[in-house]
């Protein structure tokens, strides 16, 4: 990998990782387009470390918070009632499903998942999803003619059962083209959170995964010496700063804004990669074979 491709793809996963147009899918696209080789699992979670320090940090009141109540949890019963103690809980057991599947289809991920048919599908697939759950959140939000508005649910409302459902939502996100926080959050629509308590609770979520990821294949990568290094850390510094712009401003954009055109346009880069590749231009596998 050179430097400019280490460039453009940390750009790329910095811009894409937090926006719910799938970072994994954009990454394997722009190698596709550029007739670069596929960058491959492994860089993907060694660069999402970097997103994932920039969400340490945005969030890091939050999670300070966090886990100095669930660590006076794990002795003090009466702490396990107070908000910021179950938060803890509940972000270890929405990490489960992601946890079972990553180990369990790790050579699927690396492998027949990241065929752009595939990719180019489920940015189509989520992306109606997305749509669909965002009209959800504006009817409740807006009321109508004959309705008042309804009260959506805040982090203080969530309990096991939405944590795990949030959690099989993210592991979703193990397919390339389906987006981690568009599958999390429209799957907190879906279950009547708001749009920033949804996103909220999508970005903490993601920390024990992405982390656990990112370390698990850097280790692999340090004893098997397959990573350009300079190259990654280099694409993973670009990522992290990149990353926390976008944070601040996608937090403020969805308090007030609608997900659609996020919706379209992963609608309409769905079509495309799979009218290029039907017509023979793009071939599903053309990363992995290129020089």
């Amino acid at each position: 990998m050179s430097w400019f491709e280490s460039l453009i793809l940390g750009l790329v996963q910095g811009l894409t990782e937090f926006l719910p147009v799938s970072s994994s899918a954009h990454l394997r696209l722009t190698a596709a387009f550029s007739g670069w080789k596929d960058p491959g699992a492994a860089f993907t979670a060694i660069t999402q470390i970097g997103t994932e320090t920039a969400v340490l940090i945005y969030f890091r009141k939050d999670i300070g918070r966090i886990i100095a109540a669930w660590s006076r949890s794990l002795t003090n019963k009466a702490m396990r009632r107070n908000h910021d103690a179950r938060m803890g809980w509940l972000v270890i057991v929405g990490s489960i499903p992601i946890g079972v599947l990553g180990v369990t289809l790790k050579d699927q991920i690396e492998g027949p998942f990241r065929d752009l048919r595939i990719t180019a599908t489920m940015l189509i697939v989520v992306g109606v999803i997305i749509g669909v759950a965002d009209r959800l959140a504006a009817r409740d939000e807006s009321g109508g003619r004959h309705r008042a508005p309804k009260q959506r649910k805040s982090l203080e409302d969530l309990g096991v059962r939405d944590g795990l459902i949030y959690g099989a939502c993210q592991a979703m996100a193990l397919v390339p083209g389906v987006s981690r926080s568009g599958a999390t959050i429209s799957g907190g629509l879906f279950m009547g959170y708001r749009r920033e308590a949804a996103a909220r609770y999508s970005f903490l979520l993601a920390i024990p995964a992405v982390l656990a990821s990112g370390l698990f294949e850097l280790t692999d990568a340090m004893e098997g010496g397959h990573v350009s290094w300079g190259p990654t850390i280099f694409a993973t510094v670009i990522a992290f700063g990149v990353g926390y712009a976008v944070i601040a401003w996608f937090m403020k954009y969805i308090s007030t804004k609608s997900f659609m055109p996020f919706v379209w346009y992963r609608i309409a880069l769905g079509v495309v990669i799979i009218a290029l590749v039907t017509m023979g231009a793009l071939s599903p596998h053309a990363a992995e074979t290129a020089g």
